[in-house]
Protein backbone atom coordinates (compact mmCIF):
# COMPACT_ATOMS: atom_id res chain seq x y z
CA UNK A 1 0.00 0.00 0.00
CA UNK A 2 1.68 3.29 -0.83
CA UNK A 3 0.27 6.65 0.09
CA UNK A 4 0.80 8.78 -3.52
CA UNK A 5 -0.59 12.66 -2.27
CA UNK A 6 -1.83 13.94 0.89
CA UNK A 7 -3.92 17.61 -0.11
CA UNK A 8 -5.27 20.24 1.39
CA UNK A 9 -8.44 21.38 0.75
CA UNK A 10 -7.16 24.51 -1.47
CA UNK A 11 -4.88 22.08 -3.32
CA UNK A 12 -5.70 19.64 -6.05
CA UNK A 13 -3.73 16.56 -7.83
CA UNK A 14 -3.96 15.15 -10.75
CA UNK A 15 -2.30 12.33 -11.61
CA UNK A 16 -2.07 11.21 -15.18
CA UNK A 17 0.28 9.00 -16.12
CA UNK A 18 1.21 8.80 -20.15
CA UNK A 19 0.73 5.22 -20.78
CA UNK A 20 -2.35 2.78 -19.90
CA UNK A 21 -1.30 -0.04 -17.10
CA UNK A 22 -1.11 -3.36 -17.90
CA UNK A 23 -4.02 -5.16 -16.88
CA UNK A 24 -4.71 -5.73 -12.82
CA UNK A 25 -1.71 -3.09 -12.61
CA UNK A 26 -1.80 0.48 -11.62
CA UNK A 27 0.65 3.04 -13.28
CA UNK A 28 2.29 5.16 -10.40
CA UNK A 29 3.44 9.00 -11.09
CA UNK A 30 6.85 10.35 -10.74
CA UNK A 31 7.08 13.40 -9.60
CA UNK A 32 6.65 15.34 -13.48
CA UNK A 33 3.49 13.16 -13.09
CA UNK A 34 1.94 15.34 -10.35
CA UNK A 35 0.67 18.35 -10.81
CA UNK A 36 -0.19 20.66 -7.36
CA UNK A 37 -2.70 23.90 -8.09
CA UNK A 38 -4.40 26.24 -5.99
CA UNK A 39 -8.03 25.74 -6.14
CA UNK A 40 -11.08 25.60 -4.51
CA UNK A 41 -11.82 21.78 -4.93
CA UNK A 42 -10.17 18.69 -5.08
CA UNK A 43 -9.26 16.71 -7.85
CA UNK A 44 -7.59 13.44 -9.29
CA UNK A 45 -6.82 11.34 -12.56
CA UNK A 46 -5.32 8.03 -13.20
CA UNK A 47 -5.65 5.11 -14.60
CA UNK A 48 -6.22 1.59 -12.67
CA UNK A 49 -6.29 -1.36 -14.14
CA UNK A 50 -9.23 -3.56 -15.53
CA UNK A 51 -10.96 -5.68 -12.81
CA UNK A 52 -9.53 -3.74 -10.18
CA UNK A 53 -11.31 -0.31 -8.38
CA UNK A 54 -11.31 3.26 -7.71
CA UNK A 55 -12.74 3.46 -4.14
CA UNK A 56 -14.31 6.96 -2.40
CA UNK A 57 -14.88 7.45 1.14
CA UNK A 58 -16.72 10.34 2.74
CA UNK A 59 -18.40 10.98 5.68
CA UNK A 60 -20.66 13.83 4.99
CA UNK A 61 -21.74 14.23 1.77
CA UNK A 62 -22.94 12.72 -1.37
CA UNK A 63 -20.88 10.60 -3.96
CA UNK A 64 -21.74 10.09 -7.45
CA UNK A 65 -20.67 7.78 -9.99
CA UNK A 66 -21.02 8.24 -13.66
CA UNK A 67 -19.51 6.64 -16.67
CA UNK A 68 -16.23 7.87 -17.93
CA UNK A 69 -15.78 8.33 -21.47
CA UNK A 70 -12.28 7.74 -21.82
CA UNK A 71 -9.95 5.50 -20.23
CA UNK A 72 -8.86 7.44 -17.18
CA UNK A 73 -10.82 7.40 -13.46
CA UNK A 74 -11.80 11.34 -12.56
CA UNK A 75 -12.54 12.24 -9.16
CA UNK A 76 -13.44 15.40 -8.22
CA UNK A 77 -14.89 16.93 -4.66
CA UNK A 78 -16.94 19.75 -3.58
CA UNK A 79 -16.48 21.16 -0.59
CA UNK A 80 -19.42 22.80 1.55
CA UNK A 81 -19.24 25.19 4.40
CA UNK A 82 -21.25 24.33 7.43
CA UNK A 83 -21.27 26.23 10.78
CA UNK A 84 -18.51 24.23 12.70
CA UNK A 85 -15.62 23.37 11.19
CA UNK A 86 -13.00 24.81 8.54
CA UNK A 87 -12.93 23.59 4.90
CA UNK A 88 -9.57 24.32 4.64
CA UNK A 89 -8.60 21.69 7.32
CA UNK A 90 -9.91 19.09 5.04
CA UNK A 91 -7.29 16.66 3.59
CA UNK A 92 -7.77 14.59 0.45
CA UNK A 93 -5.71 11.29 0.20
CA UNK A 94 -4.63 8.91 -1.86
CA UNK A 95 -3.58 5.44 -1.70
CA UNK A 96 -2.42 3.03 -4.22
CA UNK A 97 -2.99 -0.94 -3.45
CA UNK A 98 -3.37 -4.52 -5.04
CA UNK A 99 -7.11 -3.94 -5.05
CA UNK A 100 -6.80 -0.30 -7.24
CA UNK A 101 -6.82 3.08 -5.89
CA UNK A 102 -8.57 4.53 -2.70
CA UNK A 103 -9.41 8.36 -2.35
CA UNK A 104 -10.28 9.83 1.58
CA UNK A 105 -11.68 13.26 2.68
CA UNK A 106 -9.88 13.48 6.06
CA UNK A 107 -11.36 15.26 8.65
CA UNK A 108 -8.93 16.76 11.58
CA UNK A 109 -8.75 14.62 14.19
CA UNK A 110 -11.05 15.87 17.16
CA UNK A 111 -9.12 16.50 20.36
CA UNK A 112 -10.37 13.93 22.76
CA UNK A 113 -10.22 11.12 19.97
CA UNK A 114 -7.99 7.96 21.66
CA UNK A 115 -6.43 7.41 17.80
CA UNK A 116 -5.89 9.70 14.86
CA UNK A 117 -8.30 9.62 11.73
CA UNK A 118 -6.59 7.43 9.06
CA UNK A 119 -7.12 7.14 5.60
CA UNK A 120 -7.75 2.93 4.82
CA UNK A 121 -8.76 0.66 2.15
CA UNK A 122 -11.89 -1.08 2.58
CA UNK A 123 -14.19 -0.79 6.23
CA UNK A 124 -10.78 0.03 7.30
CA UNK A 125 -9.93 2.84 9.09
CA UNK A 126 -11.34 6.06 11.21
CA UNK A 127 -12.64 9.13 10.77
CA UNK A 128 -14.62 11.05 13.58
CA UNK A 129 -16.05 14.34 12.83
CA UNK A 130 -17.29 15.41 15.90
CA UNK A 131 -18.89 18.58 15.78
CA UNK A 132 -17.40 19.60 12.65
CA UNK A 133 -20.05 19.66 9.69
CA UNK A 134 -17.95 20.96 6.28
CA UNK A 135 -19.47 18.24 3.74
CA UNK A 136 -17.17 17.15 0.67
CA UNK A 137 -19.28 16.26 -2.33
CA UNK A 138 -17.92 13.58 -4.42
CA UNK A 139 -17.76 12.86 -8.31
CA UNK A 140 -16.57 10.14 -9.59
CA UNK A 141 -15.96 9.28 -13.31
CA UNK A 142 -15.31 5.69 -13.87
CA UNK A 143 -14.26 4.20 -17.24
CA UNK A 144 -15.06 0.15 -18.65
CA UNK A 145 -14.18 -2.27 -16.71
CA UNK A 146 -12.96 -0.81 -13.64
CA UNK A 147 -14.72 -1.78 -10.32
CA UNK A 148 -16.17 1.33 -7.96
CA UNK A 149 -16.50 1.48 -4.35
CA UNK A 150 -17.94 4.26 -2.99
CA UNK A 151 -18.65 5.02 1.43
CA UNK A 152 -20.75 7.61 3.39
CA UNK A 153 -22.23 8.21 6.50
CA UNK A 154 -24.72 11.13 5.79
CA UNK A 155 -25.33 11.60 2.01
CA UNK A 156 -26.75 9.55 -0.61
CA UNK A 157 -25.13 7.59 -3.18
CA UNK A 158 -26.02 7.34 -6.77
CA UNK A 159 -24.24 5.31 -9.16
CA UNK A 160 -25.23 6.14 -13.00
CA UNK A 161 -24.80 3.03 -15.80
CA UNK A 162 -21.27 1.54 -14.96
CA UNK A 163 -19.64 -0.96 -16.93
CA UNK A 164 -18.24 -2.99 -13.98
CA UNK A 165 -19.20 -3.68 -10.28
CA UNK A 166 -20.43 -1.87 -7.77
CA UNK A 167 -20.23 -1.72 -3.92
CA UNK A 168 -21.44 0.82 -1.89
CA UNK A 169 -22.51 1.93 2.00
CA UNK A 170 -23.69 5.10 3.36
CA UNK A 171 -25.87 5.11 6.58
CA UNK A 172 -28.50 7.85 6.22
CA UNK A 173 -29.35 8.05 2.60
CA UNK A 174 -30.68 6.47 -0.43
CA UNK A 175 -28.60 3.97 -3.02
CA UNK A 176 -29.29 4.18 -6.29
CA UNK A 177 -27.23 1.81 -8.82
CA UNK A 178 -27.25 0.93 -12.46
CA UNK A 179 -24.96 -0.81 -13.75
CA UNK A 180 -23.81 -4.00 -16.77
CA UNK A 181 -21.62 -5.65 -13.68
CA UNK A 182 -23.31 -6.87 -10.21
CA UNK A 183 -23.71 -4.63 -7.30
CA UNK A 184 -24.50 -5.24 -3.58
CA UNK A 185 -25.76 -1.73 -1.35
CA UNK A 186 -26.25 -1.02 2.31
CA UNK A 187 -27.80 1.75 3.83
CA UNK A 188 -29.72 2.42 7.42
CA UNK A 189 -31.94 5.37 7.09
CA UNK A 190 -33.03 5.24 3.37
CA UNK A 191 -34.07 2.95 0.38
CA UNK A 192 -32.07 0.89 -2.20
CA UNK A 193 -32.57 0.27 -6.17
CA UNK A 194 -30.30 -1.43 -8.07
CA UNK A 195 -30.15 -2.82 -11.53
CA UNK A 196 -27.80 -5.39 -12.04
CA UNK A 197 -26.77 -6.11 -15.66
CA UNK A 198 -24.86 -9.34 -14.73
CA UNK A 199 -26.97 -13.19 -13.60
CA UNK A 200 -23.00 -14.55 -12.22
CA UNK A 201 -21.36 -14.09 -9.04
CA UNK A 202 -19.51 -15.61 -6.76
CA UNK A 203 -20.43 -15.54 -2.74
CA UNK A 204 -23.56 -13.53 -1.92
CA UNK A 205 -24.88 -10.44 -2.96
CA UNK A 206 -26.63 -8.50 -0.13
CA UNK A 207 -28.82 -5.29 0.28
CA UNK A 208 -29.78 -3.95 3.44
CA UNK A 209 -31.40 -1.43 5.25
CA UNK A 210 -33.16 -0.61 8.00
CA UNK A 211 -35.86 2.32 7.56
CA UNK A 212 -36.47 2.06 3.46
CA UNK A 213 -37.64 0.14 0.51
CA UNK A 214 -35.32 -2.34 -1.30
CA UNK A 215 -35.47 -2.91 -5.37
CA UNK A 216 -33.79 -5.02 -7.05
CA UNK A 217 -33.56 -5.46 -10.61
CA UNK A 218 -32.04 -8.72 -12.98
CA UNK A 219 -32.08 -9.38 -16.17
CA UNK A 220 -33.62 -12.72 -17.13
CA UNK A 221 -32.03 -16.18 -16.93
CA UNK A 222 -30.78 -15.42 -13.76
CA UNK A 223 -30.42 -18.67 -11.28
CA UNK A 224 -30.28 -17.54 -7.25
CA UNK A 225 -30.88 -18.85 -3.74
CA UNK A 226 -32.60 -15.85 -2.33
CA UNK A 227 -33.57 -15.04 1.09
CA UNK A 228 -35.76 -12.00 1.32
CA UNK A 229 -36.96 -10.30 5.10
CA UNK A 230 -38.99 -7.38 6.32
CA UNK A 231 -41.22 -6.90 9.51
CA UNK A 232 -42.97 -4.01 8.44
CA UNK A 233 -43.59 -4.51 4.78
CA UNK A 234 -44.54 -6.96 2.13
CA UNK A 235 -42.42 -8.88 -0.41
CA UNK A 236 -43.19 -8.94 -4.43
CA UNK A 237 -41.34 -10.65 -6.88
CA UNK A 238 -41.61 -11.00 -10.92
CA UNK A 239 -39.33 -14.26 -10.97
CA UNK A 240 -40.99 -17.78 -10.27
CA UNK A 241 -39.80 -18.93 -6.90
CA UNK A 242 -39.79 -22.57 -5.33
CA UNK A 243 -40.62 -22.04 -2.00
CA UNK A 244 -38.02 -23.65 1.05
CA UNK A 245 -39.88 -24.26 3.94
CA UNK A 246 -42.37 -22.08 5.16
CA UNK A 247 -43.87 -19.14 3.15
CA UNK A 248 -44.81 -15.97 4.87
CA UNK A 249 -45.75 -12.27 3.62
CA UNK A 250 -42.72 -10.98 5.03
CA UNK A 251 -39.85 -13.60 4.69
CA UNK A 252 -39.20 -15.92 2.35
CA UNK A 253 -36.46 -18.41 1.24
CA UNK A 254 -36.31 -20.24 -2.22
CA UNK A 255 -34.80 -20.48 -5.64
CA UNK A 256 -35.34 -19.11 -9.03
CA UNK A 257 -33.77 -21.28 -11.95
CA UNK A 258 -31.82 -23.62 -10.88
CA UNK A 259 -30.97 -21.63 -7.71
CA UNK A 260 -26.76 -20.83 -7.34
CA UNK A 261 -25.31 -17.86 -5.46
CA UNK A 262 -26.73 -16.39 -2.91
CA UNK A 263 -29.19 -13.30 -2.99
CA UNK A 264 -30.24 -11.37 0.27
CA UNK A 265 -32.52 -8.53 1.12
CA UNK A 266 -33.30 -7.44 3.95
CA UNK A 267 -35.46 -4.11 5.94
CA UNK A 268 -37.30 -3.51 8.81
CA UNK A 269 -39.69 -0.60 7.76
CA UNK A 270 -39.90 -1.45 4.17
CA UNK A 271 -41.12 -3.65 0.87
CA UNK A 272 -39.06 -5.96 -0.95
CA UNK A 273 -39.48 -6.06 -5.02
CA UNK A 274 -37.63 -8.55 -7.03
CA UNK A 275 -38.24 -7.49 -10.51
CA UNK A 276 -36.79 -8.34 -14.38
CA UNK A 277 -34.81 -5.53 -15.58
Amino acid sequence: MQVLAIVGVMGSVALAPPHSAPSGKTNEPSGADMVEQRTQDFEWTGRIGEGLAIEVKGVLGDIRAVAASGTEVAVTAEIREGRRGDAEDIEFEVIEHDGGVTICAVYPTPRRADEPNECRPGGRGRMNTSDNDVEVYFTVRVPRGVNFVGRTVNGEIDVESLDGDVDVHTVNGDVDVSTSGIAQATTVNGSIWVALGSTQWDGALEFETVNGSITVEIPDGVGADVSAKTVNGGIETDFPLTVQGRFSARRLTGTIGGGGPRLWLETVNGRIELRRR
